[in-house]
C-alpha cells in the first residue's frame, strides 16, 4: 500500500487548470495539495484500490 499512497491516487484529489497552472486541490478537506503529499484520510480510487488487490496476490 505504501507504494500507492498519495494525494494523486485519492478519489478526493482534482487538478484544475487555469491560466498557465495547474492547482491541486482536495475537495475532502478543502486546501490546496500536491500529488506526492500523504493524509490519514486518503481514500483510494477504484483502480488504486484493485492493483493493491493484485499486489497483495503476489
Amino acid at each position: 500500500m505504501k507504494d500507492f499512497h498519495c494525494c494523486a491516487t485519492c478519489e478526493h484529489f482534482r487538478a484544475l487548470k487555469s491560466v498557465g497552472s495547474m492547482n491541486y486541490l482536495c475537495s475532502r478537506l478543502g486546501f490546496e495539495t500536491k500529488p506526492k503529499f500523504q493524509f490519514n484520510c486518503w481514500n483510494p480510487k477504484e483502480n488504486i484500490k484493485r492493483l493493491i488487490e493484485k499486489n497483495q496476490q503476489k
